[in-house]
Order: C-alpha cells, then structure tokens, then sequence
C-alpha cells in the first residue's frame, strides 16, 4: 500500500482495529443492506437524465468504501450485466470484511484495492461513470485534495454520490468530541477512549445537547464500539452547511447539487415542506429566493440534518426533465401505484389535498389540481407521458374538449414536484433501467 500524503495514521489504526459499520458477512443470507444513493433508478435519475442502461461496461469506483454496503448494494443490482466495482479502501480488515460479504453472494463484478483514495491519481485504475464516495472527505486533513482526486478518475459524463457530514444537525455530536478531548486528555490508546466515552455516556443528563438530540443519532447504539468511536471520538471530523457544500462543489467546481436526504429525498431543504401545512407570511418571501438559498433556510428550520447525501453532476441536464413527453414516470421505494393514489384523490376532493406521508414525516396540503386523478390512474412504469395523456385525453370527461400536452403537464406539475421532492416518482426512458 502505497502512503498518501495528508490521512491521517490515527484514522488508518481505527478502522484497522474497528471496521465500520461492523457487519457479519453470514447475514449477506439473510438480507441485502441498501445504500440510498446507490440505487440505481435514483442514480439514473439523477445523474443520467433517465437514459442509462447500465448494461454497456458500466464502471463504478465505491472510494472509501470500508465494509462494503455500497459496494455490495451496487454489485448485487449489476450482478447481470458487464459493469466493474473497484472497492477502495485504506483499511485492510474493512476490505477483508467486505470481501467475505462478496463471497457469500458469490459476486464477481468486485475489484479491489487497498489504498487511500488520496492516492487515486498514481493508480492506474481507468475512468468511472459513477463514484460513490460516502462518508470519507469529512475525515481527510484536506477534503479537497480527496475530491480532486476523485475528479481525476471520472469520466466527463460522469457522477459522484456524496455523503458528508451536516453542521447544525450534528451540534450535539460535536459538544460531544470536545467534552471527550477534555477528559481524555491522558488517555492514548483506543479502548482507554472508549473506555471514557461508555462511562460518559451512562451518566449523561437530560440537559446534554447530544442526550436531547438523541433521535438524531444511533451509531453508538446500533453499531457499539465501532458506533461509538465514529461518532465521538474520531480523530478527524468536520461538517459542512448547504451553503459552504454549494460554494465548494457549485462555485469552485461547476458542479451541479442534488440533496437527497436517506428516505426523504429533498424534503429537509424544501421550507414549506420542513414547516408543514402551515402558511406563514415568510414562506412567500422564501419561495421567491434562488434554491440555494431556499435550501440553507430549511436546514436551518428543520435541524435534523446530520448529513448531506447528495449527487454532484456535470450539469442540470443531468436530471432527469419532467415536461418530456418520452419520460416514463414510475414510483419507487414504496409498494404504492398511480391508480390507488388516483382512487385515494377521487375520496378526497376539493381543491386541495392534506397529505400525511407517514415514511417521511412530511405534512403538506397538495393542489391535486383538474387532471391528476386521471394522469395518477394510467401511471403504471411502462407508459411515457405521451401515451398517458392520450389516454386522459379520450376519458368522456375531457374528450370532447382535450386538454393539451402542455396544460396536463402544468396541471399535474405540483403532484409530480411532491412525489419527486421525496423521491417516490423518478422519470426514465422507456427502454431502460428499471425495465
């Protein structure tokens, strides 16, 4: 393994001593763990505006992938078809891990590489269509020589899924390291930290910013020793808000930013979705300002960020764009279909609809508006929007006097932007991934 310049060895001793996420790879029999950024209707979504196949050499480096739940996720949807995974990592007993969870499933579409990803540009590893880097530039000296490095190995065409760290949601995190600091300040070795860190825990008061934020964080439940350690007593750490994420990947970079919050899609950076059904004064002075804008307010309202999942394309036009009428719209990460929703709306009317998404937690009055009943009702994954909208066209309500493309598409853009704001409706074209 070759030495980067600037991670830390600190960071290396802890991931070879306390791999993370602790996984057993026997549970690879029992369940597939998915990353949310890494499914791939998501990723054509987003990065390749609903056009990609996956089924034409399609190369993935997963940089930084420690125990191997990307890694594994992307392998096991591309297990069919000729794409390549290089798994990176500077820790030998994470890669070993996430080799044997490869193993069980018998996947084959894995390389690997035990290396810093400071190191990407001296390999001789080739261009990528997508990289996952998750969790990883927070812990780095200099995330922005990680990023660049990154860049290095990503095909013009390409794109990245990040995760880093979020500032305001991790403020009880952060009291946290440095009350930890302060009282390990003779401790040297890992389990002697530890050892600190549990006792601390136990006798937390309620009053403790970390202790009254606590559904904020699980890491040190769910993950014990491993958990802990990430959590609170990493040697490397920092965060970042919306708007430094917008002025590092946007401004210095030309990067296009999509935010996806794991289970929420944007709905955190939405403000009147983070405010509920409420209509305060303010939220027609906010729905005036520029996305950026919006979206730091809203982190700011809202406090639950404690990390930004995001997807950094060569452009806008990277996203899929709604108003095509070759798009395919389909719903995903829930069992639901356009005609329940559709049969839902038709018990409901009026002119708007109150809608309790209990997986997310967004509480939002929608206008269903004239049409979507009736677009929601042929909403199948196989139609496109052209074949749809000739459908409502000739419903006896409308046939006499169709409506045109255009004005269904206005009239069912607020359903659309509420289903896609929580990345329940995703557009692709018709012949590609999912089928």
């Amino acid at each position: 393994m070759k030495t980067a310049n600037n991670y830390l060895s600190e960071v290396r001793d802890q991931y070879e001593k306390l791999p993370y996420p602790p996984r057993d790879p026997k549970d690879e029999h029992k369940r597939l763990i998915t990353t949310w950024l890494d499914d791939l209707p998501m990723m054509n979504h987003y990065c390749f505006g609903g056009t990609q196949t996956f089924d034409h050499d399609f190369r993935v480096l997963v940089a930084g992938g420690g125990t191997g739940d990307g890694t594994i996720y992307i392998a096991e949807q591309l297990r069919h078809t000729n794409a390549e995974i290089v798994h990176l990592d500077l820790s030998e007993a994470s890669i070993e891990v996430a080799k044997r969870r490869a193993e069980v499933r018998g996947l084959g579409n894995i390389h690997w590489q035990h290396e810093s990803l400071l190191a990407i540009p001296e390999l001789d590893i080739g261009k990528f269509d997508y990289i996952n880097c998750s969790g990883v530039l927070h812990h780095l000296a200099d995330p922005n020589a990680g990023l660049q490095a990154l860049l290095s190995v990503k095909k013009p065409s390409g794109a990245l899924g990040v995760m880093v760290y979020g500032q305001y949601g991790r403020t009880g995190i952060y009291q946290m390291q440095t009350l930890l600091k302060l009282i390990n300040v003779n401790a040297n070795t890992i389990n002697e930290k530890l050892e600190t860190a549990k006792a601390l825990l136990n006798v937390l008061p309620a009053t403790n910013w970390f202790q009254r934020g606590k559904d904020l964080h699980n890491d040190h439940v769910e993950f014990g020793d491993a958990g802990i350690y990430d959590l609170l007593l990493h040697s490397q750490d920092r965060a970042y808000t919306v708007e430094e994420l917008y002025g590092w990947f946007h401004d210095e970079l030309g990067l296009n930013i999509v935010f996806t919050d794991v289970g929420r899609g944007r709905s955190p950076y939405v403000p009147h979705m983070v405010v509920g059904p409420h209509t305060p004064g303010f939220l027609t002075v906010v729905g005036s300002l520029p996305t950026r804008q919006q979206q730091a307010i809203a982190e700011l309202i809202g406090g639950t960020l404690t990390m930004h999942c995001f997807y950094a394309t060569p452009s806008q036009e990277s996203v899929a764009a709604y108003g095509d009428l070759g798009m395919v719209p389909y719903f995903f990460h829930e069992p639901i279909t356009g005609p329940e929703i559709s049969a839902f709306i038709h018990k409901n009317p009026g002119p708007t609809l109150l809608v309790n998404h209990k997986h997310t937690g967004v509480s939002v009055s929608v206008n269903p508006g004239r049409y979507g009943k009736f677009v929601l009702k042929y909403i199948d994954g196989k139609r496109s929007f052209a074949e749809i909208f000739g459908l409502v066209k000739v419903e006896d309500k409308f046939k006499r006097f169709p409506p045109t493309d255009a004005e269904l598409f206005a009239d069912f853009k607020e359903l659309y932007d509420f289903f896609n704001s929580i990345d329940r409706m995703l557009l692709k074209k018709q012949f590609c991934f999912p089928a």
